[in-house]
């Protein structure tokens, strides 16, 4: 019988490298070929389509890697492998598809494989915890199914040609993605401190404080209910800046003296700030101050969740194919090109960077994309070789 290749052999190692090629090579084509139009746009904006595609596209993705290869070890159940991951990665790809052309015929078939795909996902995640009995994880097997609600609102808005509801419920799904971040980063940081703090391991020093485990997440979900339920009130605005204050509050668990400034760690710390530095842009525009809203979701969607997912993508990627967790310097290359795609994109929204407009749109896809290219320049020959698997470790906690 012939082997298994190790590409096959975890989630991470083949939806790590497919969220980085998405990441990478999308935004290219959409900018030096079709100039951010899409060669079959119909009715819907291109604009949201290539929202769509960065949330349920490139994250989604990255999602699929970091949660089939976690909740595995958080429920000690076997790992989905070989024709499983293949029939994942099946389902995403005609969604990317429709994506980068814009068809308005395939809003229907690709959101049905989209939807398939976030349902394949959702009971990877809840069966094992409901055989294990394991609520301590729990948040994500709601979160997850959410997405695929929003995803097939999304879609049917789409096909009724209602655009802005479309547009409500996009910024809904990122929303969600911020909460998933959240809960996400608060189990790897757990590892990822600790070895700053103790390269060795024989030591574990730092422990996640309880109250703030969930409670960033927690004000980000009532956050956008209400955004959804209470469009023209106040109410939404306050909060934004309440889930903000959470993420500014939780910058204390990065208080750790020197070991901060290992890659790892402060990538991650960057992530958390630029969550609450764009809810607070958000919630500041809300309340009727001189702040373009795309900022805020813009420091958001770029910047916090490109940084967060770019550091899972490296910290996962090292630890679960048995290496060391020292980022090779295609990961530091990664995260600057994040932080340059999001200033390039959001100064001249703030007034900042007059100079930029216009070109700002291509120069931030541009480091957007050469991000994803970095990591995968760096990691893609982790992915596809043999680890040892004596050296791997826990990524969460």
């Amino acid at each position: 019988m012939k082997p298994e290749p190790p590409i096959l052999s975890e989630g991470l190692r083949l939806f790590f490298p497919a969220a980085a090629i998405h990441g990478a090579i999308w935004p290219v084509i959409w900018v030096l070929l079709y100039a951010f139009d899409l060669p079959l746009a119909g009715s819907v904006p291109t604009s949201q389509w290539h929202a769509h595609e960065m949330i349920f596209g490139t994250y989604g993705m990255a999602l699929a890697g970091f949660l089939t290869s976690a909740v595995p070890e958080w429920t000690n159940t076997p790992r989905w492998r070989g024709n499983s991951l293949l029939a994942l990665l099946g389902l995403w790809l005609p969604g990317r598809v429709a994506g980068l052309v814009g068809a308005d015929w395939m809003i229907a078939p690709s959101g049905l494989t989209d939807a398939a795909f976030l349902a394949l996902l959702s009971w990877a995640i809840i069966d094992p915890m409901i055989r294990r009995r394991n609520t301590s994880h729990a948040a994500f097997a709601v979160w997850v199914p959410t997405m695929l609600g929003l995803e097939i609102a999304i879609r049917a808005s789409w096909i009724l040609g209602d655009h802005a509801l479309s547009q409500t419920l996009l910024q809904s799904a990122l929303i969600v993605f911020v909460i998933l971040m959240a809960l996400s980063v608060t189990r790897i940081n757990v590892v990822t401190i600790n070895h700053a703090i103790d390269p060795t391991g024989e030591t574990r020093r730092y422990r996640p404080h309880p109250g703030r485990r969930n409670l960033a997440g927690a004000l980000t979900a009532l956050y956008a209910i209400s955004a959804v339920i209470l469009p023209t009130s106040q109410a939404p605005a306050f909060l934004a800046l309440a889930a903000a204050a959470a993420f500014f509050d939780r910058l204390a668990e990065w208080f750790i003296g020197r070991p901060l400034f290992r890659a790892e760690v402060l990538a991650l710390a960057c992530a958390n700030l630029l969550s609450g530095l764009g809810l607070t842009a958000i919630g500041l525009a809300g309340l009727g101050l001189p702040i373009a809203p795309s900022a805020g979701l813009h420091i958001v969607s770029m910047g916090a969740l490109g940084l967060a997912v770019i550091a899972v993508l490296s910290i996962a990627g090292l630890r679960h194919t048995g290496r060391d967790l020292l980022l090779p310097g295609w990961s530091h290359a990664a995260f600057v090109l994040v932080l340059v795609a999001v200033l390039v994109r959001v100064l001249p929204e703030l007034g900042l960077a007059d100079g930029l407009v216009g070109p700002h749109y291509a120069l931030a896809a541009l480091a957007w994309a050469a991000a994803f290219a970095c990591w995968l320049r760096g990691f893609l020959r982790f992915m596809v070789a043999p680890s040892d698997e004596s050296r791997q470790e826990l990524t969460v906690g």
